[in-house]
């Protein structure tokens, strides 16, 4: 496959946002977090850490922003895509995986506050609420069930949509 041709200087446009819920767009058009224009770094961001652009989870993260997190009474998120741009993303993934023993299609989406974090699949679309003890060897041995089916589902939860 060939590389990407753009100019760098140009905002992308060309991504779809068909894989957003109705709701989740209208939602964060009312909080003034919705960008229609996607920043170039954010898709490259993505596509370094093996996400497909056209998925649901990249459509949020390309077009909604409120700084580097989002916070609702169900947590607090990253902003992904501010997070692999503005820190050390990588090294935090790597030591979640090295620690965690963490399988490399799940993304985390926040910072495990009180021993407990939602981990993306970027393969499957699914979310899972993973705790440590229990909760984690059921997780690591392919016996939880994901809590979210896709990552619409998780958000219109998250931001009780």
């Amino acid at each position: 496959m060939l590389p990407l041709k753009r100019n760098e200087e140009k905002l992308l446009s060309d991504v779809e946002v068909d894989m957003l819920s109705s709701k989740i767009v209208s939602f964060c058009q009312g909080k003034n977090w919705w960008f229609d224009d996607v920043e170039p770094t954010y898709r490259d961001a993505l596509i370094r850490i093996g996400v497909d652009v056209s998925s649901d989870f990249s459509q949020f993260y390309l077009h909604v922003e409120d700084g580097p997190t989002f916070t609702s009474r169900n947590g607090e998120i990253y902003q992904i895509c501010w997070f692999l741009n503005n820190s050390d993303y990588d090294g935090r993934l790597k030591m979640v995986r090295d620690t965690l023993k963490i399988p490399e299609p799940y993304i985390p989406l926040d910072s495990f506050p009180g021993e407990r974090g939602y981990f993306y699949n970027k393969e499957t679309g699914e979310v899972f609420d993973v705790g440590l003890g229990d909760s984690l060897r059921e997780f690591l041995g392919g016996n939880m069930k994901s809590r979210w089916n896709g990552f619409n589902e998780f958000i219109e939860w998250f931001f009780d949509i």
